[in-house]
């Protein structure tokens, strides 16, 4: 198999973005480094941690 990239400028006028996942990118072009951030913004005191599900039970 022979895999050919050829890179080229490229222009982009307008993205709109309608929603962003849990863990979503969006990259337009060439990176050389990716630095990954959190934003949590619920106040801590309305965290409420349960008893853990399995996401796929046995049987």
């Amino acid at each position: 198999m022979i895999y050919e990239v050829v890179n080229r400028d490229i222009c982009i006028g307008h993205i709109q973005v309608e929603a962003v996942a849990s863990s979503g990118l969006l990259i337009v072009g060439d990176t050389n480094t990716i630095q990954l951030t959190s934003l949590f913004d619920t106040p801590a005191e309305s965290l409420i941690i349960g008893p853990s599900v399995p996401l796929n039970p046995p049987g």
